[in-house]
């Protein structure tokens, strides 16, 4: 893929996986939300669907790897980034270190099970073989917000 004309801001792609978020949350499911990125355009997308699929592994960061590695025909993502609207779990993190991506970026901060320092920091584990640069924070507030909004909401659903 070439270089695009213009550079894309991290807050754009962040919008793009808040987006994914907001279709996971129609069809019921937790609203988190990914993309995969190279050279400037998105090349997977992904949301969460671990009810409708009746499937554990179905976090947004997984179907986003899934789908930009049918995209690129190989399950190595070097020089890839992945932005996803929370802090990625131990299963994603596992699978993120594997495909090889080069960057993280994540917008809230997951205190029950993220693995950027919430919970532990295995992104920081200096044996494993591959290490991605992360970066947290990018847009939380909004992330955040339609996380709380949505366990706010069956909250009152539940009797």
């Amino acid at each position: 893929m070439s270089e695009p004309a213009f550079v894309l801001s991290d807050e754009f792609f962040m919008r793009e996986a808040i987006s994914l978020a907001r279709a996971a949350e129609c069809l019921g499911e937790v609203p988190v939300g990914a993309v995969v990125v190279l050279n400037g355009a998105i090349i997977g997308r992904g949301f969460n669907s671990p009810i409708g699929e009746s499937d554990p592994t179905a976090h947004a960061e997984i179907a986003a790897l899934r789908d930009a590695a049918r995209t690129l025909g190989n399950y190595r993502l070097p020089g890839c980034e992945l932005f996803v609207t929370l802090e990625p779990c131990a299963m994603c993190a596992g699978a993120i270190m594997h495909a090889r991506i080069s960057r993280v970026i994540y917008g809230a901060r997951d205190p029950k099970t993220g693995v950027h320092g919430s919970v532990v920091d295995l992104f920081g584990v200096e044996r494993l073989n591959h290490h991605a640069e992360v970066l947290g924070g990018v847009l939380a507030e909004e992330c955040s917000s339609v996380l709380s909004q949505f366990f706010a909401s069956r909250r009152k659903k539940t009797p």
